[in-house]
């Protein structure tokens, strides 16, 4: 009978290779690591930036302006329209593909979005407010004003536009199938939103008042004159879990006033300690806010003093 002379350590066939590629592919993988270039730390990286803190602009007279950092946020609602829906203040909310963000450490572009149920201001949620023309950095943002919203997602080298243009068959939002609202790095008319007054009746009055920092507004696209909208109750499976849609259309009500999935809020900064932002704030009364309104339409109060010339982030 035939003796066995292989134990089970001895490796059969082209065994050299075989040891000569492991060694090879270890090499290739500890330079990886060393670079950081393994897709666990590019995932890492990113989701840092993304989830980096930051720190929302103070208003310290009530108003929104030019080169405030502002989070927008779609107020609490209920959804009569739909019996299953994302509850709460949701806040606009940069969303990279799931699958394009696992090859590259760029951000895409065009970059999607979503509405997010955070309060807490981030990379992926904070906007600057941006100016459109011939306005400067610091002067008091109003009502018919064009401006643009610029996000960098907590990286320091990019700015990313909210943008939007009409609806074709190869340029639509996901589930709504409606007109697309995405970002990207290209400054153009496409850019440009502005900050309209809720109430239908008063909306014309109000036109060149300042937009007042955590109020309701309606944010429509220059452009194709769509109001930003939020569909609590259409889901998308982001980067960061379950989220709402976001896309440009506006919806009104019987009376032809717009529905509060239109309605935004810019959201600065809480001066005090005890939370990041406004939102836990009580709201003024309506009383209030007009009486702070016409203040601001004494003359004098158009130019912000200490304005300087505004520049645009590339």
């Amino acid at each position: 009978m035939a003796q066995n002379l292989y134990g089970p350590g001895v490796r059969m066939g082209n065994w050299n290779e075989d040891v000569y590629l492991e060694e090879e592919l270890m090499k290739g993988f500890l330079a990886k690591k060393d670079k950081g270039q393994l897709l666990i730390q590019r995932n890492r990286r990113r989701k840092e930036n993304l989830l980096r803190p930051m720190q929302l602009s103070i208003s310290e007279d009530g108003y929104i302006r030019y080169g405030d950092k502002v989070m927008l946020v779609n107020p609490d609602h209920p959804e009569t329209e739909a019996y299953l829906f994302l509850g709460g203040d949701l806040s606009l909310c940069m969303t990279p593909d799931e699958i394009k963000a696992r090859l590259s450490d760029e951000l895409e572009v065009p970059c999607g979005l979503s509405a997010a149920q955070t309060k807490i201001p981030v990379g992926r949620n904070t906007f600057t407010i941006l100016c459109a023309a011939g306005e400067v950095t610091g002067q008091v943002l109003r009502y018919g004003q064009n401006f643009r919203l610029g996000i960098a997602g907590g990286f320091a080298d990019r700015m990313l536009y909210l943008s939007s243009d009409h609806r074709t068959l190869m340029k639509l939002s996901k589930r709504s199938w409606l007109q697309e609202v995405y970002l990207t790095d290209e400054d153009s008319y496409l850019n440009c939103w502005q900050a309209a007054f809720p109430d239908p009746q008063l909306r014309l009055e109000y036109e060149g008042f300042p937009v007042l920092a955590n109020a309701k507004i309606l944010i429509n696209h220059c452009y194709t004159n769509r109001g930003l909208v939020a569909h609590r109750h259409l889901f998308l499976s982001t980067y960061f879990g379950k989220e709402a849609e976001v896309a440009a259309h506006t919806y009104l009500d019987s009376h032809r006033v717009e529905k509060p999935k239109n309605h935004w809020m810019l959201v600065t900064g809480n001066p005090r300690k005890d939370s990041a932002t406004m939102l836990d704030l009580p709201k003024p009364l309506a009383a209030e806010d007009t009486r702070v309104l016409e203040q601001v339409a004494e003359p004098g109060t158009r130019n912000a003093p200490g304005a300087h010339a505004c520049t645009r982030p590339m």
